[in-house]
Parts: structure tokens; C-alpha cells; sequence
């Protein structure tokens, strides 16, 4: 997760409580059939590639990209989220790291593709175009970049609870344990995507699901 200035102040720690119960997200019933999907089309984005992953958190989309990918650098500013990664036993190829999403210090060279998932509705509005261009600073020209995200939809996503002056969204969240956090949670619109890759895309395409949204383009 990235710095609480990006996000909202209370962001990291919510995700590190939130470490050992953060899998359950991926259970509800509706759902799972576009999380098949995209347990074998994420793959397909990243076959034979060395792969920069953003956000990794427990690791769980990793060890889908990790089935086809050359070699993967995962990071996480959480250490608790890690050390659930890390005993995933996945290959020596992938490494994990404790980085900042939005400032990604200490990224390796020679990464021709990276991955953030369920990272941009978590950053600020106007923190987005610094996530971009970060982002692609330190990636390889031509560099593939995916990103699989929620779309909202009344029932089964938790409901937002206010809309700030820059129009980010926030929904309050309880973990377990009985503890409530406000989280920033924004849900962009197809021309807010389009908007926010365009001074780094060659080009981009969105795959619009019910629940999900896969944005991938590449790098100019």
C-alpha cells in the first residue's frame, strides 16, 4: 500500500490488521466466475515477461502471474501482507520487497511489465498522474502494464459512504475484530482510464467486467 498523503491516513494501517482476513474478498459467490476468467487471463498478459508488481499485498495475484511469467519483483510498503506472501512457497524467480506504490524506490531494472491490483482506487485523484508517470519511469520502453480494479455494483460492493470536494469516494470498512476504518475506495469511470494513461500509452484497452475491470496497455 502506498503513503497515507497518496491515499487516506489510516490506509496502511487498516491493510496491515487487515493481512490475515484479506483473502475472503475473493469468496463471494457472485463472483466467481470473472475471478476465473482472470486467474487465467492475467497469465496470458505476462507470459515471458519480467514482471514489476505493485501493491502485491498477500501475494495473491502473484502466483497467477508467476505460472508464466520470466521473473516477478512484488512490493508491498506492509511487512504483515509480505510475510503472508512470502510463505506462499512460490518459485525463486519471484521476489518480494517492501516498497511505496506511489514513490517506488529500490524498483529493479529491466522490468518489461508490471501489474497493480486493486491499487488505483486506493490513490487520490489527484495523486494519479504521479502514480502513472512513476510507474513508467521505471519500466522498459514498450513495457506491457496491467491493472485489475472493482467496479461497483450495488448489492455485493460495500456502499460508499462519502464523495470529498476532489470527488473521491470512501467507504467505511470493519475488519473482524470489530475495528472500522474509513478507506479511500474510487471507482473510474472508462474515460477517467483512457485520460490517465494517455501521456504514457502507446496504446491502451479496457476489459470491462461486471465486478472487475482489466486496463492494459503499453508503454511508448
Amino acid at each position: 500500500m502506498a503513503d497515507a498523503k497518496s491515499t487516506t491516513p489510516h490506509l496502511e494501517t487498516y491493510y496491515a490488521k487487515r493481512a490475515g482476513e484479506y483473502e475472503k474478498v475473493y469468496e463471494k459467490p457472485e463472483r466467481q466466475a470473472e475471478l476465473a476468467w482472470l486467474r487465467t487471463r492475467i497469465p496470458e498478459v505476462f507470459r515471458g515477461r519480467t514482471v514489476l508488481e505493485v501493491a502485491c499485498g498477500t501475494g495473491y495475484w502473484t502466483q497467477f502471474i508467476a505460472k508464466s511469467a520470466k521473473s516477478v519483483y512484488a512490493c508491498d510498503i506492509n511487512e504483515p501482507v509480505l510475510e503472508i506472501a512470502r510463505e506462499k512457497g512460490l518459485p525463486r524467480f519471484v521476489h518480494f520487497f517492501k516498497a511505496d506504490a506511489v514513490a517506488l524506490e529500490g524498483v529493479p531494472s529491466g522490468c518489461d511489465a508490471a501489474f497493480a491490483g486493486f491499487w488505483w482506487s486506493h490513490v487520490k485523484k489527484a495523486d494519479l498522474a504521479k502514480f502513472v508517470a512513476n510507474l513508467s519511469a521505471r519500466l522498459e520502453p514498450g513495457a506491457h502494464v496491467a491493472i485489475l480494479d472493482n467496479s461497483y455494483q450495488e448489492g455485493s460492493s460495500t456502499p460508499v459512504s462519502r464523495r470529498d470536494e476532489a470527488g473521491n469516494t470512501y467507504q467505511m470498512r470493519k475488519l473482524a475484530n470489530g475495528d472500522s476504518f474509513e478507506v479511500l475506495k474510487n471507482f473510474p469511470t472508462n474515460a477517467e482510464l483512457t485520460e490517465a494513461v494517455r501521456p504514457v500509452a502507446r496504446e491502451a484497452h479496457l476489459e470491462a467486467l461486471q465486478y472487475y475491470w482489466l486496463l492494459h496497455f503499453t508503454l511508448k
